[in-house]
């Protein structure tokens, strides 16, 4: 035979391997990514695994984004069950839904200025469910530094009792305890692990208790009487927040209610004089007196929240 056809088939045979090895790693890559997403996830969010997601385009065009990645770590903090490209398209569609109402119902000046609005009030809402989901967390300290105490009472090693205590308490407690563990589990150390979790939750409360357990954990010493100690300063500290949250409380509805009274007159004025808004913003003094008095509005609500902001 031919030596040229000889190397011909030889080749072609030595390609066709390469080419079912080639498959077969891709299969088991695949399997194998498959298997990780499925168990992380179950592990993270047992309730919502089998949820559908939506925008899958979206969300994989969007991560790769440096807006993408931002609005990723602010839903991680957050707790909600949204996926970056969820989260992107409901915004837009709620600031073209606003941009459109402002328009019909006020005027088309009001139209970009309420996107803007809705621009901050959905980083804002972002921001308000991590305050949220950390006071919520504060509240469970406690709780989490009595189950520690006991567990290290008991002769369990501090890993152990991080792991039992993410079992024994809800959400939102018991899901960032629950990471924490995970961590520990595949190799990180205990002092990265709780450090990772003051910088996604941070409160003083939760600064004093982790450096209570690195501390302990680095250098030994009586955890089981730091602990206890600390479980009784953070009750204290939990009713003096919420003492505090109640007696401001007018307060921080006066602070909304400011914004709410300029909505309301430039409602009023259009229902008294039909029209009146639209003559006001076609000239270039009434769209600079309305842009001033927003941001006067604005300014106030700033204030008001700034003055009512106690650091306890």
């Amino acid at each position: 035979m031919n030596p040229l056809i000889l190397l011909t088939l030889g080749t072609t045979l030595l390609a066709c391997l390469f080419v079912v090895l080639g498959v077969h790693a891709y299969a088991a890559g695949r399997a194998q990514r498959a298997a990780l997403v499925e168990r992380l996830s179950a592990t993270g969010a047992p309730a919502a695994a089998g949820r559908r997601r939506r925008f899958a385009g979206v969300d994989r065009r969007l991560r790769k984004t440096k807006l993408g990645r931002r609005i990723e770590i602010k839903l991680a903090v957050t707790g909600l069950d949204l996926t970056v490209g969820e989260f992107f398209v409901y915004m837009c569609a709620a600031v073209a839904a606003t941009w459109l109402v402002a328009a019909s119902f006020l005027a088309p000046f009001f139209g970009p200025v309420a996107g803007l609005i809705g621009l901050w009030a959905a980083n804002a809402f972002l921001n308000w469910q991590r305050t949220r989901r950390t006071e919520r967390f504060i509240n469970q300290l406690p709780d989490l530094a009595r189950i520690l105490a006991n567990a290290t009472h008991a002769g369990l090693a501090l890993r152990t009792a991080i792991g039992m205590a993410a079992e024994e308490l809800e959400a939102p407690a018991g899901e960032e305890l629950a990471r924490v563990a995970n961590r520990l589990a595949v190799g990180h150390s205990i002092e990265e692990s709780l450090g990772e979790l003051t910088q996604r939750l941070p409160s003083r409360e939760l600064v004093v208790l982790v450096s209570t357990l690195v501390l302990s954990a680095r250098a030994g010493g009586t955890i089981v009487e730091s602990l206890r100690n600390l479980t009784v300063t953070l009750e204290q500290r939990k009713e003096t927040r919420r003492e505090i949250r109640t007696q401001l409380s007018q307060v921080t509805v006066t602070a909304y209610l400011v914004p709410a009274i300029g909505l309301g007159s430039l409602l009023l004025v259009d229902m008294m004089m039909p029209g009146a808004l639209d003559r006001m913003t076609g000239a270039f003094v009434g769209q600079t007196a309305v842009l001033i008095a927003l941001g006067l509005f604005a300014l106030g609500f700033i204030l008001i929240r700034r003055l009512s902001k106690i650091d306890v």
